[in-house]
């Protein structure tokens, strides 16, 4: 039987095999609270199943911005969805959150399930990183709203921090902050590196001009660093005061979300230099230091505030955790 609204460019059939192909990655993103079934209208979290005695829900949503336009250019979609988690996952932590359950909105043209089915699958994987359960989403098919081969990607994250836990908490002058390394650029800026790509007419498919290892597309692809598994327990233990995630803005303006009224950072430019990739870009475009500190994390994905006394243990959990960590600078009066 033909459908008319097959006939206007919108093919129910192939949403539906797409909820098929996509249950069995939701499925193993399940945790206590969720099963990670799909289907019903609603996606459903029991929250007492958690543990939680005393808890504050905090919610979260973000997308990946124009390094989707890179994703697409590549033909290369397997990390797009982990970009996508970590920045609604990274950004609920920072309350002190434990990220609970995740849903996606993916938008196109004309339903690719093949591509559609590798993005879910790098938001499936951003979820077993960060602990959480995919379980739900929606997926539109909008003829006419994108180009050919375009779509676009949103996500949503709830995590709950128990009442006494909530962060920022305590942070006070003579605090020591440390930095965790980024993976890359994350999915901020992408709009200049864009530019700069454009204006230096560098080649996707060379090696990277930073790293002749990689190529530069893979470069700028690289995900966003998912810091909850390493974080978390020294959240739970009380060890961490404060955790900024360094998107949009940068060093410069989110670490002071997490300062109370007369206190500021102080950084030491030394622990401060700049990873080859983004002396590349400061450097191809052009771009002036106060310009490269507003727009790009620059080397340090998170930043924690901890007591003095706390900060050789925090990096020594830290790195044993997996991540690269060192004290950038202190907690002054303002």
């Amino acid at each position: 039987m033909s459908s008319a609204y097959k006939s206007a460019g919108v093919d129910i059939d192939a949403g539906e095999r797409l909820v098929r192909a996509i249950g069995p990655l939701a499925k193993s993103t399940a945790r206590a609270g969720a099963d990670g079934a799909l289907g019903g209208f609603g996606g459903l979290f029991d929250l007492k199943a958690t543990g939680f005695s005393d808890p504050i829900l905090v919610s979260g949503a973000d997308g990946v911005g124009t390094k989707l336009k890179l994703a697409i250019a590549l033909n290369n979609h397997a990390t797009i969805g982990v970009d996508l988690v970590a920045m609604c996952v990274n950004d609920v932590l920072a309350q002190g959150a434990e990220p609970l359950f995740f849903l996606d909105y993916f938008a196109t043209g004309k339903l690719s399930e093949t591509v559609a089915v590798e993005v879910v699958s790098g938001i499936a994987d951003g979820c077993r990183q960060a602990g959480c359960a995919l379980i739900g989403g929606e997926t539109a098919e909008m003829p006419d709203m994108y180009a050919e081969g375009d779509y676009d990607l949103a996500g949503f994250c709830v995590g709950a921090v128990e009442r006494t836990r909530m962060m920022p908490s305590g942070v006070a002058a003579g605090d020591v902050l440390i930095g965790l390394a980024s993976s890359g650029a994350h999915a901020n800026g992408y709009s200049l590196i864009r530019k700069v790509l454009a204006d230096t007419g560098a080649d996707l498919d060379a090696p990277a001009p930073f790293d002749p290892e990689m190529r530069l597309g893979d470069a700028l692809l690289t995900p966003t660093r998912i810091y909850v598994a390493a974080l978390l327990p020294l959240i739970n233990a009380g060890h961490i005061r404060a955790f900024a995630h360094i998107t949009g803005g940068g060093l410069t303006d989110n670490v002071p979300r997490v300062m109370p009224d007369g206190l500021a950072p102080l950084y030491d430019d030394k622990a401060l230099a700049m990873p080859p990739l983004f002396s590349w870009l400061q450097d191809a475009g052009g771009v002036t230091e106060e310009d490269m500190r507003r727009t790009f994390n620059c080397g340090v994905g998170a930043v924690v505030a901890c007591a003095a006394d706390a900060a050789d243990q925090v990096i020594s959990d830290l790195s044993a955790a997996g991540e690269s960590a060192r004290v950038i600078g202190d907690v002054r009066n303002s």
